[in-house]
């Protein structure tokens, strides 16, 4: 696809962009389709939209005249500049609306809070010795997908099946160039695997094995069924029940994928049915997936929506998101309503799939009832979902003005909490963990390695911990960085301690002219969060609350994150062979010794003589070897 880039209003430094002149850069406007991108008071993009005329659809942002809507509205004040990408045709600009939408996730677009990709079910038979594998993306490398499946465990336990039942590879061996390097592995002992890898079965065999697991992954059961049941009971009459039962629970697994959905309808078509349930801020959207006739499965998926937007227009932006995403579209589409670009979305998913694609509103018969149980669905799940939201709620921004209340302090969103780790003195570590309304923002983390403290000093290592962190981040300030990683100040910072660590935390803020109010999470003798220690004295909370209960989990994570860096460090301190402090040893000497003895030990009680044999080593390097192990002086040799 060809896009042309023939204006953007693009300002690199914030003095620049600043200057943006709105009436003169409107007057620049074409005519054209494309894409335009509206900024915000950080340069950061707010909203992303097409038009068939950038000249007129963009000017309609900024005519007070015209009713907007809330969520516009608000939009607007907020604009400090725009650049836009024209298109060859309306198509194009759809194609790379889906993509900017994705990529930068802006603030006004109405968005999917979640983004699911589907497993699939990948059969290798561009290989000469094919595999079946479980597979997130659908790929043009001569492979057989299938699916998509709305469940990640059938996927596996299908694969698993298949590969038990026509002893399909399961190592990732190039073959036959690889064959005969190796031993078999596992699965062939236990006879699941016939060792291609080996050559003990032919390319042609082993094919047939593989077109029987096509032949299934197609829908057809009843072979291996009446082949597994008659098995089971030769098995049974020559007494050998251990094996019966083996072959029972396998034709019972096959039964369960076969059975696994209704048949909706006798057409064999691939459909996806999908319904929108919106109440006043929120939205569900709720897919069937009909794969072959059968609909074998479904899921939901939630919106980000304004007030004033119409169900038709959140549908039409689901689709956008949702297929520009998904690697597979069906023949066929089933909606609830009727859309204003149904001949371009259709233009466009048939472009992405190769084939044509087709998007109806079925107005009667068993169609029609797919979609208002599609419907149902997604009403059940946004009522269902209201009580629960409603519970996060409390446990996030309703303990968050708990602990602010406790406090006495205003506006409070964002939290940094801080904690040191060392152990047995080896090298103390830092950690920063971020929460906002109440959620842990792992994004913001950070974790610091304490350089200038020498020996387990809890006070000094957090003092040089806050210095560095809140001095970076006023160095970015400066230079005006408004997306570095230290430039957003916390409303609260935490301290893992009481009056001690408080004080450290207080003389860094008051050396570096900083006013942000800081606090301790106190624990007892047994080492559980007690309450908080804020100017001079401990608070005593609620511990029932939901606001004692974010406190201990913001403790909590503040650890884990500090021990998980320090035991990441004393991992890497202690990959170390005794072999490095042998004088002459380098690391192919180091490496030969091992290939050659394969342990410590047998190096250890090797003689001179065995040493020299190593390839490498010469009679001087299997002396130091030797001299090493047995306490020898050099001049000894």
């Amino acid at each position: 696809m060809n896009f042309r880039k023939l204006k953007s209003v693009n300002f690199r430094k914030k003095e620049q962009w600043k200057m943006f002149d709105l009436e003169e850069e409107l007057k620049k406007l074409p005519a054209k389709p494309g894409v335009y991108i509206m900024h915000g008071p950080r340069d950061e993009i707010i909203y992303v939209g097409k038009a068939v005329s950038l000249k007129n659809r963009v000017r309609q942002y900024f005519q007070s005249s015209r009713n907007k809507g809330v969520k516009i509205e608000r939009m607007v004040t907020k604009i400090t500049r725009f650049e836009y990408i024209v298109t060859d045709s309306e198509l194009e600009a759809l194609v790379l609306e889906c993509n900017l939408i994705k990529e930068h996730r802006p603030k006004y677009n109405t968005m999917l809070k979640d983004d699911k990709s589907y497993p699939f079910i990948k059969v290798t038979v561009g290989e000469e010795y094919p595999r079946v594998l479980f597979s997130r993306r659908m790929q043009k490398d001569k492979s057989r997908y299938y699916g998509p499946y709305p469940s990640a465990g059938a996927v596996k336990d299908t694969i698993e099946l298949i590969r038990r039942l026509y002893r399909i590879r399961t190592c990732n061996r190039s073959l036959p160039r690889d064959q005969g390097k190796d031993r078999p592995c596992l699965y062939y002992h236990i006879g699941q695997c016939p060792a291609p890898c080996q050559g003990y079965i032919s390319r042609e065999e082993y094919r047939k094995h593989i077109d029987e697991a096509v032949s299934f992954l197609n829908g057809n059961y009843r072979e291996i069924v009446k082949e597994l049941k008659q098995k089971m009971q030769q098995a049974s009459e020559e007494l050998r029940f251990e094996e019966a039962m083996e072959y029972r629970d396998l034709m019972n697994s096959v039964q369960r994928v076969g059975e696994r959905q209704k048949i909706t309808g006798s057409d064999g078509e691939d459909k996806d049915v999908i319904a929108i349930a919106v109440d006043e801020y929120d939205a569900v959207a709720q897919v069937f997936f009909v794969r072959g006739g059968k609909l074998i499965g479904r899921d939901h998926f939630y919106l980000r929506v304004a007030r004033e937007d119409t169900p038709a227009q959140i549908l039409a932006s689901f689709l956008k998101q949702f297929y520009s995403g998904t690697p597979f579209i069906p023949r066929e589409l089933m909606l609830q309503y009727d859309l204003e670009e149904k001949e371009l979305l259709e233009e466009w998913m048939t472009k992405i799939r190769g084939r044509k694609v087709h998007i109806r509103v079925p107005q009667k018969g068993s169609k029609e009832k797919l979609v208002e149980l599609a419907l149902q669905n997604a009403r059940m799940v946004l009522e269902q979902d209201r009580e629960r939201l409603k519970r996060e709620e409390g446990r996030t921004i309703g303990a968050l003005k708990e602990v602010a209340g406790w406090l006495g302090l205003s506006g409070l969103e964002r939290i940094e909490a801080f904690d040191i780790s060392n152990t047995s003195g080896f090298e103390s570590v830092g950690s920063m963990v971020v929460y906002e309304k109440g959620k842990p923002k792992r994004s913001d983390y950070r974790k610091f390695r304490i350089q200038l403290v020498k020996g387990p000093n809890d006070y000094a290592s957090m003092e040089e911990v806050l210095t560095r962190r809140f001095t970076r981040g006023l160095e970015e300030k400066e230079a005006e960085k408004e997306l570095g990683s230290f430039v957003r100040f916390p409303d609260l910072i935490m301290m893992d301690g009481g009056r001690g660590q408080v004080n450290i935390a207080c003389e860094v803020m008051e050396k570096l002219g900083l006013d942000i109010p800081v606090c301790g999470m106190v624990k007892d003798d047994r080492h559980r969060t007690r309450g908080l220690y804020y100017q001079n004295e401990e608070i005593p909370i609620d511990h029932s609350s939901q606001g004692f209960q974010l406190i201990t989990r913001i403790q909590d994570e503040a650890h884990r994150f500090a021990i998980e860096y320090h035991r990441l460090l004393r991992s890497k301190g202690q990959v170390h062979s005794v072999l490095d402090d042998i004088s002459g040893i380098g690391p192919a000497r180091r490496k030969a010794l091992m290939k050659y003895f394969q342990s410590i030990e047998r190096i250890r009680s090797a003689s001179r003589e065995e040493l020299g044999q190593v390839p490498s080593m010469n009679a001087s390097s299997a002396s130091s070897v030797y001299n090493f192990f047995h306490g020898e002086d050099e001049g000894d040799c």
